[in-house]
């Protein structure tokens, strides 16, 4: 028999802890796949609409990640390269994004603050900055704290990954990486 006490504990131990319950589907685990023989090497794919990242490790090889990508008219398409890394970083949102969404990114208004890198930081783990031309284009790679959003359409334009996905793609991609979003 399920008592009050046991009802209350297992109600608040959902609610304090729901990005660590989230459960991804097994398709956007990270996994070796067969890709294009002539893609070269050492480079990042992203399709956007079947929400996966490929990383490209040998002719024919790829490690494949699931990600959440931008809101239709909101998402990044074309070349660049990973300008920076960062282990933790601080965030901010772009001014279109509070002139956007007032409700959600208001505190940021009229105000130079930098929210913390941390876990409740919404790049969650680790970030790949992309640059275009040797110009921060403000689009990242990074990780998140809203794990549901892998293989969805939700971000302000971003490449979402699942922290610990996040995690070893910035271990195997140095500064310098081409990355082309089809």
């Amino acid at each position: 028999m399920i008592t009050r006490r046991t009802f209350v504990a297992a109600a608040a131990a959902s609610v304090a802890m729901p990005a660590y319950a989230f459960e991804v589907d097994p398709v956007f685990r990270p996994q070796k796949v067969a890709i294009k023989k002539d893609l070269a090497p050492g480079q990042i794919l992203i399709m956007p609409r079947a929400h996966f990242l490929y990383f490209v490790e040998a002719p024919g090889q790829a490690m494949r990640y699931g990600v959440g990508v931008g809101k239709a008219g909101l998402e990044f398409t074309g070349s660049a390269n990973i300008g920076a890394k960062k282990e933790w970083p601080t965030w901010r949102p772009t001014d279109e994004m509070i002139d956007r969404d007032p409700g959600a990114y208001g505190r940021f208004k009229d105000n130079e603050y930098v929210q913390p890198g941390g876990p409740d930081n919404p790049l969650g783990a680790r970030a790949l900055y992309l640059f275009q031309n040797g110009r921060d284009t403000f689009f990242r790679i990074h990780g998140t704290t809203a794990p549901s959003s892998i293989g969805r359409s939700v971000s302000n334009g971003c490449i979402r990954m699942i922290n610990e996905h996040v995690i070893d793609l910035y271990g195997r991609v140095p500064v310098g990486t081409p990355v082309t979003v089809l």
